[in-house]
């Protein structure tokens, strides 16, 4: 029966849990599993995932990661320490000593090591397949590439399909060695990554080192994009490097069309240097000794030919500008250019006939041609004998025109030139060689033929319409005088020199001038007309009219002997003999003076012509003064030859008779 509570309601009945002691943890738990097993197992699992990565030693997965590697490159691959992965959306897989080998021809065991690699993988593009990875790193990475008779050492393979993305790259104390031991290449770099800017995804790299090029040392310095630039060889590659080889120097900015196969260039291109011939052993391109030089231009390629175009600058005191070439496809390098000078220093030529700048006024020139300079000013002789080299003539064929607006030579009345060069072959010819001179020209046709020693040479000059007051500018009696010279030259010779072409050549020489106008005074100091030059001393000078002047040379075994030679004018006519000796350099010539009218004080002694061609001397024979009756037997009857004729522009009428017999 039930008992009532106070106040009088009954108790309510009770069950049979009520008053047991309450329910533990446990039990709470197992009745949990048994209400969601599923969801029970899932967790238990995660708990074991997640001890398992806590737990896992990463290094499990070395031998795999490294069959996998070997497989696709049929290279050695060893990573030598910890591998290693710290977890999370973007997981960073870090391994220790790693090391890739080398091909099986190549001269180092080892292409690629790193002391450590730390290599960054997003998790989210990797479950929509795409593979991303923005960040790695390299400590201490060592790079060896080499070129051999299979190719380089980088090529193992295709390359990929871009199915993997990068973004960062990271170098600290990298090293990256080059070596063309058919080419006595041997190249080494140390490699870092700058600090990266704002905004940087790929900082650039930093490069500096050296080694030999082509056997010649050379320093490097510089910055280039990321090497992760490298792995699309259709992207441009940017650089901005300096190079310095002995005294030649070269910056290059701008971009790389996959460099490991030097496949195109983008460049600006600065060039300097001591001398333009130091460029043979670096580039295999032969160029004349020149003074300094400094050149800029765009740098690119196309297959087998290098294109230098738009460049400009100074070699020595001359600009220089134009575009230029080189296809490396042919038996020889083949250079072609189109060259052009708006002041053109005439010394500035000299290394293309062995010869040396000026040193003297502010002329520029290196150590070397200075030597040579002081070396053939002390020698006393005028004509370059420095020997070409043939086998720069035989490495390289070449089409070059240079082209001078304005010639600065204060010695000598040169207004401009065109020289158009043909090199095949060990065959050169410059076709034409034109000057303008003296208000007229100077054509030219040399061939020389340096496919065996000696050199042949051959030279086809011809002049016309020269000024004879800008011939002789140092000649003060002269700067009034009237007259337009002409003449040609045929020679041929051999030697390795110029002093030995010409020291050996035969053929003729002509010169003449037609109608003009001279100094009355020179004329009669040349007749020694004492009375007639105190008399235009004491009043003025005069011009008195040319009716012509010629000289004419045989040419054999390098001397030059007078066929006929004379300068006629109203006044006086000079007549010479004689010979110039282009082996010796020295002159042997007697000038012997007729004047037409009657003096009392004139001496009518032989001038004569002799001394060096450093050094020509000019004086009258005094030991033939008086020997009037001789000299007039020489004066019988001298005429020009038939060759100058057309040349002298003598005109009609009695001045036809030039150079006749004096009497008349």
């Amino acid at each position: 029966m039930a008992t009532p509570t106070p106040g009088g309601s009954p108790d309510p009945p009770r069950t049979e849990t009520e008053g047991a002691p309450p329910a533990s943890a446990a039990v709470r738990a197992r009745q949990q599993v048994v209400r969601h097993p599923w969801l029970t197992a899932l967790a238990v699992l995660a708990l074991a995932i997640i001890a398992l990565l806590v737990l896992w030693d990463w290094n499990w997965f070395k031998g795999p990661i490294e069959r996998q590697v070997e497989a696709r490159t049929g290279r050695d691959f060893e990573i030598g320490g910890n591998l290693d992965v710290d977890l999370g959306w973007v997981p960073v897989i870090t391994a220790e000593d790693l090391s890739f080998g080398n091909a099986d021809w190549a001269s180092t065991p080892l292409m690629a090591t790193t002391r450590k690699l730390e290599l960054a993988i997003a998790i989210k593009p990797l479950l929509r397949g795409r593979v991303l990875i923005p960040d790695i790193r390299l400590a201490a990475p060592r790079l060896n590439l080499e070129r051999g008779a299979k190719g380089g050492n980088w090529k193992f393979g295709e390359p990929g399909d871009g199915e993997v993305e990068f973004r960062r790259i990271r170098v600290e104390e990298g090293k990256l060695a080059f070596l063309d031991a058919a080419n006595d290449t041997d190249i080494k770099v140390d490699i870092a990554t700058a600090k990266p800017g704002k905004g940087d995804a790929a900082p650039p790299i930093l490069v500096e080192g050296g080694g030999r090029w082509q056997g010649n040392a050379f320093t490097l310095e510089g910055t280039a994009e990321s090497p992760l630039e490298l792995r699309d060889p259709d992207s441009p590659y940017r650089i901005d490097a300096r190079a310095r080889a002995g005294d030649t120097h070269a910056h290059a900015r701008g971009t790389l069309l996959d460099p490991l196969r030097l496949r195109d260039f983008d460049l600006q291109l600065a060039l300097g240097g001591n001398n333009l011939a130091d460029l043979y052993p670096l580039l295999g391109i032969a160029l004349p000794d020149t003074p300094p030089y400094n050149l800029d231009g765009h740098f690119t390629r196309d297959g087998s030919t290098w294109f230098y175009n738009g460049f400009d600058g100074a070699v020595g005191d001359s600009d220089l500008a134009g575009d230029a070439n080189v296809d490396t496809g042919g038996p020889r390098p083949y250079l072609r250019a189109d060259l052009h000078s708006r002041r053109l220093d005439f010394d500035d030529l000299a290394g293309f006939v062995g010869g040396a700048p000026d040193t003297g006024g502010g002329e520029s020139s290196n150590p070397e041609l200075a030597a040579r300079a002081s070396q053939q000013q002390s020698s006393g002789r005028v004509l370059p004998d420095t020997p070409y080299e043939l086998d720069k003539l035989q490495a390289m064929d070449a089409d070059v025109r240079l082209r001078a607006a304005r010639i600065n030579a204060p010695s000598l009345p040169l207004d401009d030139m065109d020289a158009h060069l043909l090199l095949e072959n060990g065959l050169l010819r410059l076709d034409p060689l034109n000057f303008g001179v003296a208000g007229g020209d100077i054509r030219s046709t040399i061939r020389m033929d340096a496919r065996e020693s000696p050199i042949r040479t051959r030279a086809d000059v011809n002049a016309s319409g020269l000024d004879l007051s800008s011939l002789l500018p140092e000649v003060e009696l002269a700067k009034n005088a009237i007259g337009k010279v002409g003449g040609h030259v045929q020679l041929a010779g051999s030697g390795n020199s110029v002093a030995a072409m010409l020291g050996s050549s035969d053929g003729e020489v002509a010169v003449g001038m037609g109608r003009g106008r001279i100094s009355n005074l020179l004329m009669e100091m040349a007749g020694i007309d004492l009375a007639e030059i105190i008399k235009f001393k004491l009043t003025d000078d005069r011009l008195i009219p040319v009716r012509c002047a010629f000289g004419d040379f045989s040419v054999a075994g390098g001397v030059m002997t007078a066929r006929s030679l004379a300068f006629d004018t109203t006044d006086t006519l000079l007549v010479g003999e004689g010979t110039i000796n282009l082996k010796d350099e020295r002159l042997d010539l007697v000038i012997k003076p007729r004047p037409k009218d009657r003096s009392l004080f004139a001496f009518r002694s032989p001038l004569l012509v002799d001394g060096s061609f450093a050094n020509p001397d000019l004086r009258p024979d005094m030991g033939r003064i008086g020997l009037r009756a001789a000299i007039a037997l020489t004066l019988g009857n001298i005429a020009p030859p038939a060759a100058l004729l057309a040349t002298l522009e003598l005109g009609p009428g009695e001045d036809a008779s030039c150079g006749g017999r004096y009497a008349k």
